[in-house]
């Protein structure tokens, strides 16, 4: 559209740069240079381009500016990604730029990295030639900016009908849409310059201007690993690319505070590095011929795979439930990629043909299709675990995945060394996913620990499924489970101290037995060296809770969802404490969903709570815990305090229901069907055994009720003793920082 000359002023003696238009261009370009001249012009700021003058030469306009040397942000990352101090500046000097901008009320339009000059004297912004006036709505909280500046260059508006301006990567959602747009447009642009900065590749891909709008408008970008800093800037940059312009941050100032808490952080040193996590997701194998002898495999191979790529810290693996949603034979990738946020899939198909297994898997890029690694294997039914072994290998490989040298053995570590301990491993995993063959389950797991007593991940889920018939079960076997249970983890972690799957699932066992405060160390402890790894977040979303660190949970369960939109975890139970009740609603992931009835219960939508209950009950198959289950939420809707009670004496008579959250939602439903003695015998019971959310106690209607029994007052002051203590050891295990929150 034009050409840049560099020129000397004869009457100041110094070099300038002149822009100019081409002759042919029409109206609406001239009017466009010269509303940039008089933006540039309102607003002066050291890393804003200067302007000197703005002229004629026959007829056509020329603005005279300040004449830079060095090189765009454009073509510095055509070299790699900067260092993180490096980018976190940038990013820090142009929200000052932004920030002078905005308070004149002026909205840049086009940030992208061409627009932002690397000089030796600093960052420089440029082009405003899609600069326009905006004015903030009344409810957003902007009081910074002097909203009542109309420029009289910006009157004349330049946006032809049906006609898109700006850059496609860079634009804001509402930009795309064409909708009345204020500063917090070019936030997300500096989010996600910011993010390219970082990680060497654009916030969202796409090989079409088309493409890269709709991956605006409907993706997100992968979470960026690296330091604690590195991770704490991935949170700014998810925050200024919130899709909703009102959950942005919403003044450039506010933004540039938060990077330069960042950089305080103090490890950024010029050997850290930032990198985009890779998003992979293991998709069930296809049985290309059904055999009960083989079909088992088409989920249980994938999910060994899926756990043993775990913990990598490159590489965020969607969980084999959210991976068994796309079981199908077609499988639309772009689909796929928007809605779980992948960047590779792993497919694969079986064939058994008398003994051996015929075994085909490739990794795919989404949402192009392109074939990164394919190959076939025919091995017989002992020895699976090869193709395990490959896989993972082959995954590593074509990625490019940078491995420590703690996850090269990792990847070592966890492949058995008996093909007997494999199979019946596989088989366990798929029968443990139903309640009714649990212990069929705890069986073929233990054949497996027998075969190879080496094999880690075996030990963990056999921990996990003891634990759960130790849960729910009855007599007096149970008590042995829970014990066994405790051995099968600390074996487990003998072996491999470091796998991911035995400390996550162990997570729910220490909580359930009163020792939140450790889970909660541990697992800050692992997050500090492993922070892309979602599961870690996830069991700290259910320890903090329990301890009653509310905030830190939410905060987990924030970071969870960054690495895994797909990522279930009990947040749900944390918005119930905080008395968000719409929120945990939203949030419920349980079936059947009695955090989703006891809210509809506490809002006064009792109608909606009952049809919840009446669905559970068509769809579950018969199961005594879970009948006495809905018969203790269906009583909080209908009031009967005889079926109420009856379901919950059955339940808390189990000889191992010891988890304080059961007992705190039972003591809800007594309270609500009016057996207040009881419930405050189980609010007792509840706190004394590791529920110690004051929150919890104090927000919920259900049990005002009992707020001013003695009991009450008793309990809730124990409950805040030792939430103060979980306080002190979160902020020593130094949780604040490592969540986000300081």
């Amino acid at each position: 559209m034009g050409v840049v000359y560099e020129a000397v002023d004869d009457v100041l003696q110094r070099s300038v740069a002149i822009k100019t238009i081409l002759p042919a261009s029409d109206r609406q370009m001239r009017e466009r240079l010269v509303r940039e001249a008089r933006a540039a012009a309102a607003v002066s700021h050291p890393n804003i381009c200067q302007l000197f003058e703005i002229g004629e030469h026959n007829g056509d306009p020329f603005l005279a500016m300040e004449l830079l040397d060095g090189q765009s942000l454009a073509e510095r990352l055509e070299s790699g990604p900067m260092p993180p101090q490096e980018a976190i500046t940038t990013a820090i000097t142009v929200l000052s730029a932004l920030e002078a901008l905005h308070r004149r009320s002026i909205v840049h339009r086009d940030l992208k990295p061409s627009n932002v000059f690397l000089s030796p004297h600093g960052v420089k912004l440029l082009d405003f030639g899609l600069a326009r006036p905006f004015a903030f709505s009344p409810d957003q909280s902007a009081t910074t900016l002097d909203v009542n500046v109309s420029p009289s260059w910006a009157e004349a508006a330049l946006t032809l009908p049906g006609i898109l301006l700006g850059t496609p990567r860079y634009m804001s959602p509402e930009q795309v849409r064409g909708e009345e747009i204020d500063a917090r447009t070019d936030i997300f642009s500096v989010g996600a310059m910011l993010f390219e900065m970082l990680s060497g590749r654009p916030a969202f891909g796409g090989t079409s201007p088309i493409e890269a709008l709709h991956a605006v408008l409907h993706e997100q970008p992968p979470a960026l690993v690296g330091s604690l800093a590195v991770v704490d800037t991935d949170r700014v940059i998810q925050r200024a690319m919130m899709k909703a312009a009102r959950d942005r941050y919403q003044t450039a100032d506010e933004m540039r505070q938060e990077l330069r808490g960042c950089l305080g952080r103090g490890d950024l040193s010029g050997a850290v590095s930032a990198r985009a996590t890779t998003r992979l997701m293991v998709l069930p194998f296809r049985i290309l011929r059904p055999d009960p002898a083989v079909d088992f495999l088409a989920f249980s191979l994938p999910d060994a795979i899926t756990v043993a790529l775990s913990g990598l810290e490159s590489l965020v693996v969607r969980s084999s439930l959210a991976a068994s949603k796309y079981s199908t034979d077609q499988v639309d990738l772009r689909t796929l990629a928007a809605d779980a946020g992948l960047d590779a899939i792993v497919t694969g198909s079986l064939l058994h043909v008398g003994s051996q297994v015929r075994v085909s898997v490739q990794l795919v890029a989404v949402p192009d299709g392109t074939v990164l690694w394919t190959h076939a294997f025919q091995v017989s039914l002992d020895d699976l675990f090869q193709v395990q072994d490959a896989v993972c290998s082959a995954v590593v490989e074509a990625l490019a995945l940078p491995l420590s040298s703690r996850e090269q053995r990792m990847l070592r570590r966890d492949v058995p060394a008996s093909s007997d301990a494999y199979a019946h491993y596989l088989r366990a995993n798929r029968l443990s996913n139903v309640a009714s063959q649990w212990l069929q389950a705890s069986e073929a797991y233990q054949q497996a620990v027998e075969a190879d007593p080496t094999y880690a991940p075996a030990w963990a889920r056999y921990g996990r499924c003891l634990r759960v018939m130790a849960k729910y079960g009855t007599g007096p076997i149970v008590k042995e489970w829970r014990d066994e249970a405790e051995v099968a983890f600390q074996r487990a972690f003998r072996i491999n101290p470091d796998l991911s799957l035995a400390h996550n699932l162990y997570t729910y066992a220490e909580v359930e037995s009163g020792r939140a405060h450790q889970a909660i160390v541990r697992l800050l402890g692992l997050v500090r060296a492993r922070t892309s790894d979602p599961e870690l977040y996830a069991g700290l979303v259910h320890a903090c809770r329990y301890a009653g660190l509310l905030d830190a949970s939410v905060a987990a369960f924030h970071r969870a969802r960054r690495l895994d939109p797909s990522m279930r975890t009990s947040v749900a139970h944390t918005f119930f404490w905080r008395g968000e009740f719409e929120r945990a609603i939203e949030f419920d992931v349980d079936d059947p969903a009695y955090v989703s009835v006891v809210s509809l219960v506490v809002l006064g939508r009792k109608d909606e709570a009952a049809a919840i209950c009446r669905a559970a009950h068509e769809r579950t198959p018969a199961n005594a815990h879970l009948v006495q289950v809905f018969e203790a939420v269906s009583a909080m809707t209908t009031g009967d305090r005889v079926a109420g009670s009856a379901a919950v004496e059955w339940l808390v008579s189990l000889p191992m229901f010891t988890d304080p959250e059961g007992l705190y939602y039972w003591a809800h439903a007594m309270a609500a069907v009016g057996d207040y003695d009881r419930a405050l015998e189980l609010l007792e019971k509840s706190v004394s055994t590791g529920l110690h959310s004051t929150s919890a106690l104090e927000v919920t209607p259900t049990l005002a009720p009992l707020r001013s029994s003695p009991r009450f007052k008793a309990l809730l002051q124990s409950a805040r003793e030792h939430q103060s203590l979980a306080e002190k050891t979160f902020a020593e295990a130094d949780g604040p920082r490592l969540l986000g929150l300081k």
